[in-house]
């Protein structure tokens, strides 16, 4: 079985002191707004803390990820620890979720019960959580385009931001207007946003966990543009996946229209590779070459 790799892609170098520096800032804003919460009575304050707690979980893991993900492949780990970002991923908007749901309970159950609220501690400490969640955002922008797990991350410290936001509004609203009801409300908002952004990468970190095909991929065009290339009688047995977010792997079989050498062969799977690196950014490939080989189907997709 031929197994080629291109390695033209881009790799996309990480920061990971970025996310070093966002966890210390993290761990400042949550134990300041969980005093600052007790004190003034701010149920919205509070869940503001009980996210960047989730923050400070969630960016350890995502460091311990990023670390991983470097080290390489041995014996025992054939493709290193090149998957572990994508957990990280996955557990951050699990998380996201999780605390999103608490939010939606506590924010109802103030709604009906709402209490004088400390809009004071609120304010300042809204103020330093906008602060600290936009500047370790904005550090963590430029990783968040090329990486799923640094996306998590980035996420979780973007919606800290605006929940700082709605948080400040809402001290601002009942120091003026003493509208104490409000606190209840923007819990609610908080906590919708955080299920909508968490839903989205969970489902993206989830089809790559699963190998789904991705979704930019047509199967039948490939094929289509494989059986284009002279030599070549039939592509099936394929799977398509990423294994992480810069290796898109392609496993087939692949049945020649003529019983020729290796070397022929050779020659025939570099025509292959071009062709799906060009045209599908498929990098890693792996191809079984077969000729009337009888007792196969020939299917294009097989469970194996």
């Amino acid at each position: 079985m031929e197994h080629h790799h291109n390695h033209s892609h881009h790799h996309h170098s990480v920061e990971g002191k970025n996310l070093l520096f966002s966890i210390v800032l993290n761990i400042v804003i949550t134990v300041s707004q969980i005093i600052g919460g007790i004190l003034s009575g701010s149920l919205a304050l509070l869940s503001d803390a009980l996210h960047n707690f989730s923050d400070v979980l969630s960016l350890v893991f995502s460091y311990v990820a990023h670390k991983l993900s470097k080290k390489k492949a041995s014996v025992n780990q054939t493709f290193g620890y090149k998957r572990a970002e994508l957990i990280a991923a996955f557990i951050n908007a699990m998380t996201l979720i999780i605390v999103a749901l608490f939010l939606v309970y506590e924010g109802v159950e103030r709604f009906f019960n709402p209490s004088t609220i400390e809009y004071g501690l609120v304010i300042w400490l809204s103020i330093l959580g906008i602060v600290a969640n936009g500047l370790s955002a904005l550090m963590l922008k430029g990783d968040a385009d090329k990486n799923l797990n640094m996306k998590s991350a980035y996420l979780h410290l973007f919606t800290d931001m605006l929940a700082s936001v709605a948080v400040l509004i809402g001290g601002l609203l009942m120091k003026y207007f003493q509208w104490f009801w409000v606190d209840s409300v923007l819990t609610l908002v908080i906590a919708i946003y955080l299920i909508v952004v968490g839903f989205d990468l969970l489902k993206e970190s989830t089809q790559m966990l699963m190998l789904f095909t991705p979704k930019h991929i047509d199967v039948n065009e490939i094929i289509e543009e494989v059986h284009k290339i002279t030599g070549v009688n039939k592509l099936h047995h394929i799977h398509v996946w990423y294994l992480n977010e810069e290796e898109l792997h392609l496993e087939a079989h692949l049945d020649c229209s003529e019983d020729i050498k290796m070397s022929e062969f050779n020659a025939l799977l570099d025509k292959v590779e071009h062709v799906l690196f060009e045209k599908f950014h498929i990098n890693h490939i792996n191809i079984q070459p077969e000729y009337k080989k009888v007792e196969d189907s020939k299917d294009f997709i097989v469970q194996d």
